[in-house]
């Protein structure tokens, strides 16, 4: 066997040898890679949450009666806890998951992309809803 024909094959055995060595074990397993949660609501829960009280989650409206960061009514909070079956109290909505909740809940109703209709919804009835549309569109 001539010498360059050995050079060759001693090159080949030594990239294989290397490539096979560094190649990644066996594996008998499944990975599986955690993702981040699609959350088509989240630009709306910040922009309603700085206009209704600055992202305040201890905000207490005395003339309304609302609290927390999306200053929820007691009418609010009643006719939720009538269609989930809950017993929030006014107190509860102090806590930023209870009210977030609460919130999403009526929003869901809705429709996740529909925020327009959503703010307005969320703010009441007549003219002053688009009002607060456009303040609600600063913010997203």
């Amino acid at each position: 066997m001539p010498a360059s024909l050995k050079k060759i094959g001693l090159t080949v055995f030594l990239f294989l040898l290397i490539v096979f060595r560094a190649s990644s074990p066996c594996m008998d397993g499944l990975i599986i890679f955690e993702t981040a949660p699609v959350e088509p609501y989240s630009k709306l829960v910040y922009a309603i949450g700085f206009v209704e009280t600055m992202n305040d989650t201890m905000a207490y409206n005395p003339f309304e009666q609302a609290a927390g960061i999306f200053q929820i009514r007691p009418i609010r909070l009643r006719e939720y806890n009538i269609q989930t079956g809950m017993k929030y109290r006014m107190e509860d909505l102090f806590r930023y998951e209870i009210s977030e909740k609460i919130f999403l809940y009526f929003a869901d109703q809705i429709g996740p992309y529909n925020f327009e209709q959503i703010a307005r919804n969320w703010n009441g009835s007549g003219q002053m809803t688009t009002f607060y549309w456009n303040r609600i569109k600063q913010y997203l």
